[in-house]
């Protein structure tokens, strides 16, 4: 008889991309799950010559939806080999489009789109690891496969690891947020084609950059947040204007959530459970927002409101904006925006007044890409 119990803090969490292994180290909270769309089929009539009235109901399995996982991870920048890198580089990938993984190139592992252009580039000395969006101009995304291992407890026993395989996933979403005194958590999400019980896979030796480190913690408290506006062409003539310069900010928290608003394609033939055939992309979106207390300071917050309710006639307004996750020193990160479009701020009426102020990361054409990049740098 089986013995195990299967604990939470013992499953391992592996993404199968391009025929290699990744092991993430993820924290907890993680969830993976498949549900079922039924249609029940019921009656309403009135009674016979005796007082009876059919009141039953049949209900029939129409549609699996497509399965749904989510895990949080730390941002965990590394250096390996002279080469910057970082535990969840690979979600990362696969969520700016990465096809291919080649771990020959002389700037380091990258990922690609297929068509040669860099998604990841692992750059060497005291450079940095770039993750862009070029190839995420995609209708499809190519699929990997995430798995999850449940030890078994089952000591000299006969029960086996448990291992769950969600098939032909991606990456939805990755959401960062900045509180004073926590360490740098991504919460990733997103979707599969279906979730099935399998057998062990052949790891090998799986790729994870850093899992055991001490040094590589990012620390919110040390982040900072530069923010020029960059248009000068709004507000020409005698229309209000945003002033061209840098402002001085200093955070007290803020968050940033990427999102690829992916969906998948279900058949819905009548007489078999359908199973979705595959997914779809949508409208890539950044956007976030930033808190700070309402300071008087040259260029601060209160000069920033200021400018954003003087300027709210113009159609559209432009920053460069950068949070440099963790300072400015090694291990840290920072997520730019260089086309950034702010949302007039909102007062916090607390103890010490402060602000809220909305934004979204735009391309800087329609057709672009560049709405946002990430960079790693190891310690």
């Amino acid at each position: 008889m089986a013995k195990s119990l299967f604990l939470s803090r013992e499953v391992k969490v592996y993404v199968e991309f391009d025929s290699n292994f990744w092991e993430i180290p993820v924290l907890d909270g993680f969830s993976f799950s498949q549900g079922t769309n039924t249609t029940e089929v019921t009656i309403a009539e009135m009674a016979d010559s005796t007082n009876n009235s059919r009141r039953g109901r049949i209900a029939f399995n129409d549609s699996l939806n497509a399965a749904e996982w989510s895990f949080s991870t730390y941002a965990r920048p590394t250096i390996d080999t002279l080469k910057h890198h970082s535990t969840e580089e690979v979600l990362w990938a696969l969520m700016a489009g990465a096809k291919n993984y080649d771990a020959t190139q002389a700037a380091g592992n990258i990922f690609d789109d297929g068509a040669a252009t860099p998604i990841t580039v692992a750059n060497s000395g005291t450079d940095d690891l770039d993750i862009n969006f070029a190839g995420s101009n995609k209708l499809e995304f190519a699929a990997a496969n995430i798995w999850f291992r449940f030890p078994s407890n089952d000591a000299g026993g006969t029960d086996s690891d448990v291992y769950y395989k969600c098939e032909g996933a991606v990456v939805n979403e990755a959401s960062l947020s900045f509180d004073l005194d926590g360490i740098t958590t991504i919460e990733w999400s997103g979707m599969a084609n279906k979730l099935v019980e399998a057998s062990a896979p052949t790891l090998g030796t799986p790729t994870s950059w850093g899992p055991t480190s001490t040094t590589n913690f990012i620390r919110n408290r040390l982040t900072q947040l530069t923010l020029d506006a960059t248009d000068t062409q709004v507000g020409e003539g005698s229309a209000p204007s945003i002033e061209d310069t840098a402002y001085n900010l200093v955070l007290t928290g803020g968050s940033i959530t990427i999102s690829n608003n992916i969906s998948f394609i279900t058949p819905s033939s009548l007489g078999v459970v359908n199973v979705p055939l595959g997914h779809v992309t949508g409208t890539r979106s950044v956007s976030g927002s930033f808190t700070c207390y309402l300071s008087g300071e040259e260029r601060g917050s209160a000069d920033l409101m200021e400018d954003l309710i003087a300027a709210s006639g113009v159609v559209q307004n432009e920053f460069a904006l950068t949070f440099k996750v963790g300072g400015t020193t090694a291990p840290r990160m920072e997520i730019a925006c260089p086309q950034a479009m702010l949302e007039i701020p909102s007062h916090s009426v607390e103890d010490v007044i402060s602000v809220e102020v909305n934004f979204h990361g735009l391309p800087s054409d329609i057709s672009h890409t560049d709405e946002v990049t990430v960079k790693y740098v190891g310690a």
